[in-house]
């Protein structure tokens, strides 16, 4: 028996209702979200609310900030990694693949010339981005190849970094 069994079960079986609620009600499966963020007076700290949920963002002192949460770039990565173990636990329950464990390290690189005023080549943003999957579980080499597959092309966030999306300022 896997670690994760418990779990998946779980979640094959509410896949399993939301199909059924979007077979039958395709406009159901389109799910609005909303973040908002501000400036919290003479601080440069920044909450941001996600849906029920605030998160504090900050920049380090070198930037002014007092490190009272992660940057902004930091919460992309982070958001990245927690989509891509949401998507393997999914993809799992879909394919009935076994986990034990499922870990992702998403890392990235920026060059914060361009942020400081200094002149700088190109849009600023952040530059090789690559995650590492760490999956435990006694499926075969290939089984877990087909599980990777299915993982790059069902996370919506890995998939709005690799084929952006326009962005409107209103």
């Amino acid at each position: 028996m896997a670690k994760l069994d418990e779990y998946l079960a779980r979640k094959a079986a509410v896949l399993t209702e939301r199909q059924a609620d979007f077979a039958a009600k395709p406009e159901a499966a389109s799910v609005k979200l909303k973040a908002t963020a501000h400036v919290a007076g003479n601080t440069g700290v920044r909450p941001v609310r996600l849906g029920d949920y605030t998160v504090i963002s900050d920049s380090a002192p070198g930037l002014a900030g007092h490190s009272l949460g992660p940057t902004a770039p930091e919460l992309l990565l982070g958001a990245l990694a927690s989509c891509l173990v949401h998507t393997y636990l999914l993809q799992a329950a879909l394919l009935n693949i076994a986990l034990d464990a499922v870990a992702v390290e998403v890392q990235g690189a920026l060059d914060m010339t361009g942020a400081v005023g200094l002149p700088y080549a190109g849009p600023l943003k952040l530059e090789s981005i690559s995650y590492t999957p760490q999956i435990e579980s006694t499926a075969s080499s290939a089984t877990l190849q087909q599980l990777h597959a299915a993982v790059e092309a069902a996370c919506a966030v890995l998939n709005t970094i690799r084929h952006p999306v326009e962005v409107v300022r209103r």
